[in-house]
Parts: structure tokens; C-alpha cells; sequence
């Protein structure tokens, strides 16, 4: 069974349709029509720096510790970095959130000096939310085996949609 190919509604047809609507209208608008002329050829986004790949993040600068209270205390610790920024991947402009880490530790904590190092790799890094959550979880989770860990990123926001993606490793091989 075939299916109808996709209507897209590029730049160029919507104006192309704009025009045939202020054609029907009899609107002699030209200022209008060279403003939607100008934004039908702004199909393409440059940005004055480079966009890196996920790729180009260290793992190496997390520094697991030891948890002097393995086996007596079980906590559960909780950090968040509020001024977290990535860029994305379609647009390149940047993109704010707030991550934040809760995690059972086994045997080994975070050196939260090496965490913050290891986040700040992300300005520049063209990455959807919801690899970017599930990366740092992957990352972490192998840095420190913990009993179970929570990924939350929070991020403000965009052309008025907002995002929350939360990621969990609960100590199960999959």
C-alpha cells in the first residue's frame, strides 16, 4: 500500500503561497512580499564558531574516589550544574539547561571538580537533549559503577517548547 509523499513546507513554498494569498487579497503590500522574499532564503544557518561532534568529549577527565562508607551507609547523592549549555545540532545556537545527577554510590563517588571539568566540554558540542542526558549517563555509570544513577537534564525554553529528559541506570545489565 503507498502512501502520499510528505507535504514540506519549506521557506520558498510558504512564500510562494503568501504571495498567492496577497494576490487573491489585492493587497499591494511590497514591503511585505521583500520581507518574506529576504526569510525564504534564509534556509541555512552559519554561526561565527565550530559546532564539535559528541565525539570530542573526554571521559578521561572524570576522576572517580573512593567512598570511605561502602558497605556501612548507603546515600544517595544529588548535584546539579544550573548553568549547563550545548548547542544544537540543526540550528547551531546554544541551548541552557539545568543537569542534574542523582546516583547510590557502590564503591566510588565523583571528584566533583573533574565532573565539572568533563560538562563544560559540552558548550560547543552540536547534541540532541535526549543523547546528551542518556552520554553523560553512559559516561558517569562507567567512570563510577554506582548501585543505580539518574540522569535529568531541564532545558529552557525554544520557540516556546520546553524539554525535560531523564535518563536511569538501576544497576541491571541489559
Amino acid at each position: 500500500m503507498g502512501s502520499d509523499p510528505e507535504l514540506r513546507l519549506t521557506p520558498a513554498l510558504k512564500f510562494s503561497m503568501f504571495n498567492g494569498f496577497l494576490d487573491r487579497c489585492g493587497a499591494p503590500l511590497p514591503s511585505v512580499r521583500r520581507l518574506f522574499a529576504n526569510m525564504a532564503t534564509q534556509t541555512q544557518h552559519s554561526v561565527p564558531y565550530a559546532i564539535e561532534k559528541p565525539e570530542t568529549v573526554r571521559t578521561d577527565l572524570l576522576q572517580p574516589m573512593a567512598y570511605a562508607y561502602q558497605g556501612r551507609r548507603d546515600i544517595v547523592i544529588t548535584i546539579r550544574q544550573p548553568e549547563f549549555t550545548s548547542v544544537c545540532p540543526m540550528t547551531g545556537l546554544p541551548d541552557f539547561g539545568t543537569i542534574t545527577i542523582r546516583y547510590r554510590p557502590n564503591a566510588q563517588i565523583i571528584e566533583l571538580k573533574s565532573l565539572k571539568f568533563y560538562l563544560l566540554q559540552y558548550r560547543n558540542v552540536g547534541i540532541f537533549y535526549e543523547h546528551l542526558v542518556n552520554r553523560i549517563l553512559d559516561d558517569l555509570v562507567k567512570a563510577l559503577a554506582p548501585q543505580w544513577m539518574e540522569v535529568q537534564g531541564v532545558f529552557s525554553a525554544r520557540g516556546g517548547i520546553s524539554t525535560d529528559v531523564v535518563a536511569q541506570y538501576t544497576g541491571e545489565a541489559k
